[in-house]
């Protein structure tokens, strides 16, 4: 004869504490402590274990639901805006500052330094005159500039433009190969960008 379970008499908690449950690939086994029965009931043995099941699968989603729920939200991209006409104006002249150095246009460049101009290496700190000294001399040859990323900014008739680059340069003889990230600042004179100072900042790699 079937014995039935009263769950009237008894909750779900009391009857998962006093009887095992437990899943091995699709199927599903279950004892039932004989105790847990009253003979009263008026619900059968499989009932109650499917009811069980059912409120362990019920919690398993709900936990599962909880912690998506908690996982922070993807981080965005941010939109790149393209550059403003002037902007590309200066990158382009960040872009030819840097071929006349590797060819070693010292004239060129003269027109292009202002007379102020400071330029701030690894080692210290050069004007105008002194950069374009040792440019002339072959003190330092920049060589090669592998340009990864550059970027523009105007604020008023000063502009700035951010330049992450690999150098390979000559300094002394020596070849040497440096990640850098250039800082340009120009400013506005008589209608046309001059160069007023440059700074290499070496980074990690």
């Amino acid at each position: 004869m079937k014995r039935r379970l009263n769950l009237t008499s008894m909750s779900m908690e009391e009857f998962l504490s006093q009887n095992s449950i437990s899943k091995a690939g699709n199927s599903m086994s279950y004892t039932v402590n004989d105790d847990s029965l009253d003979g009263k009931g008026t619900i059968g043995r499989r009932d109650v274990i499917g009811s069980a099941i059912s409120v362990v699968s019920a919690g398993v989603m709900l936990g599962t639901s909880a912690q998506a729920s908690q996982q922070p939200p993807a981080p965005r991209t941010p939109n790149v805006a393209p550059p403003t006409p002037a902007e590309a104006e200066l990158l382009k002249l960040s872009r030819e500052k840097w071929a006349l150095m590797s060819d070693k246009k010292a004239d060129d460049l003269a027109k292009l330094f202002h007379e102020k101009a400071i330029f701030v290496h690894m080692g210290g700190s050069m004007s105008r005159d002194q950069e374009l000294g040792v440019i002339r001399s072959g003190g330092i040859h920049y060589k090669t500039f592998d340009i990864k990323r550059a970027s523009a900014s105007i604020i008023d008739a000063t502009g700035i433009v951010l330049t992450t680059l690999t150098l390979i340069a000559v300094v002394g003889g020596n070849e040497v190969t440096n990640p850098f990230v250039v800082t340009e600042t120009y400013v506005r004179q008589a209608g046309a960008w001059k160069l007023a100072a440059l700074a290499f900042t070496r980074t990690l790699g």
